[in-house]
């Protein structure tokens, strides 16, 4: 890799990272609510020690019971970027949780948000059984909200190398399928992130 080539990607990182943190909508969450059938009475954010979305979703849904889970795994998770990002001061108090093992009772949760967290599982058998936790505690009706960015082309051009530590569409929809899921819509928010609607799908409804 030519010194080009390094200059050109810190640079366009620093400036998607702004476009897309600090410019687009993601940030103000309003995309969020109409992914949902209705409403949640219960909601969990998950993450993976940065937590940037639960106050925002406390004001979303201010009639709701929400809970935030940090599924940090010093085994599961070595990247360095999530250790420093853990540095970071968080406004809420979340409970560190295993992500093998969400402590809610079976259909307790009218929606699951999994913000830029589930990546970090880097093992295929691990996300796998992550999100059948998920399916798990999810109600009849309810949806998980899933925000990643992808290991695709957008991608590439601005985050270079980095891109290898997303993932690809195919791997989120297998993931889904393999526990139960089923996509019930799918958005950009810019073309460097992509979110899906998930519920579960009717074989696991029962």
């Amino acid at each position: 890799m030519g010194w080009g080539g390094v200059a050109w990607w810190t640079i366009a990182s620093l400036v998607a990272s702004h476009w897309v943190y600090d410019r687009s909508p993601l940030m103000r969450w309003h995309w969020a609510p109409p992914l949902l059938l209705k409403p949640p009475a219960r909601w969990v954010n998950i993450h993976s020690g940065l937590d940037e979305s639960t106050v925002a979703l406390r004001a979303l849904f201010p009639e709701s019971t929400g809970v935030a889970f940090d599924i940090f795994d010093d085994g599961e998770m070595s990247e360095s970027s999530i250790r420093r990002a853990r540095q970071r001061p968080s406004a809420v108090a979340s409970t560190s949780v295993d992500h093998a093992a969400l402590p809610l009772p079976d259909g307790s949760a009218d929606a699951v948000f999994l913000f830029f967290a589930a990546h970090e599982l880097r093992a295929p058998a691990s996300r796998e059984r992550f999100f059948r936790e998920v399916a798990r505690i999810l109600s009849p009706g309810g949806r998980v909200i899933l925000a990643e960015h992808l290991r695709d082309a957008a991608n590439l051009a601005v985050f270079g190398p980095g891109f290898w530590h997303f993932l690809p569409r195919g791997e989120w929809l297998r993931v889904a399928n393999r526990s139960g899921l089923r996509i019930a819509r799918e958005l950009e928010i810019t073309p460097l992130v992509h979110v899906w609607s998930m519920e579960k799908s009717p074989r696991n409804r029962g």
